[in-house]
């Protein structure tokens, strides 16, 4: 099939312009809180897609990220151990893909729901870190989060937590996951392209959902209020505990 018949093929979706306002919310969420574009878009996007065209469809679109949210946010992060959790992320997100292909996914969502829902508990409860993240804890956390966000589409839960629950401002924490996920998000394109999920179809998708996604984020940034950091975390865990519940396989 031609790249004209892909785009058509793409264009034809049943439930498109509904799919390209949760892209949008996505974005806007995503540009506001620092994270959580995958936590809504998934849910719904793989009620209308296969899963693995929704993954591939959605990195994609985080393109947009690179020029919307990406320039702002780089200057504050601490990039050494920003790379060295993009490095691990990066290893581990190709055996995650393997199991996006391979394995049964309910099972697997089950287990992330399980995980996000005992580390949001603990967070609540008001757990934090009391010293700083060696960088074995930082690789540890990039490894699951590639191995997560390969196989489901989430990049976002297993670090954002990781980041909430340290001692970092919350401008500095936003921007590390805004870094993170971004290029992680990006770097998993070549990953799936090699294991063949980077179809034409999921291409073209993808290009379509860039502008909603982009124009989301922009929005999003521009909404976010450093000093307003009770209203951060508030957002972030509702955003989790959203995620959990439509994440539930019972709703298949």
């Amino acid at each position: 099939m031609g790249m004209p018949d892909l785009m058509v093929q793409s264009l034809a979706i049943p439930g498109l312009p509904w799919l390209a306002i949760v892209v949008f919310a996505a974005g806007l969420v995503y540009g506001f809180v620092g994270f959580g574009a995958a936590l809504i878009y998934m849910p719904f996007a793989t009620r209308l897609l296969p899963m693995e065209v929704a993954v591939a469809a959605f990195s994609v679109s985080a393109l947009s990220s690179l020029f919307t949210v990406l320039p702002r946010a780089w200057p504050q992060v601490e990039r050494r151990g920003v790379a060295l959790m993009v490095v691990c992320a990066t290893f581990s997100a190709s055996a995650g893909i393997w199991v996006l292909r391979t394995a049964d996914i309910d099972l697997l969502r089950w287990g992330v729901v399980g995980i996000t829902g005992i580390t949001l508990a603990a967070l609540i409860g008001g757990w934090r870190y009391r010293t700083v993240p060696r960088a074995r804890t930082r690789a540890a956390v990039g490894l699951a989060t590639g191995f997560v966000g390969g196989s489901t589409g989430l990049m976002g839960p297993v670090m954002v937590l990781f980041q909430l629950a340290g001692s970092d401002s919350v401008a500095t924490s936003r921007a590390t996951a805004l870094v993170f996920l971004t290029i992680t998000s990006l770097l998993l394109l070549p990953l799936l392209a090699i294991q063949g999920l980077l179809t034409g179809s999921a291409l073209w998708l993808g290009l379509i959902m860039l502008v909603p996604y982009g124009l989301g984020t922009r929005v999003g940034q521009a909404l976010f209020q450093p000093e307003r950091e009770a209203l951060y975390c508030t957002a972030a865990y509702v955003l989790i505990g959203v995620s959990i519940v439509f994440g539930l396989p019972i709703w298949d």
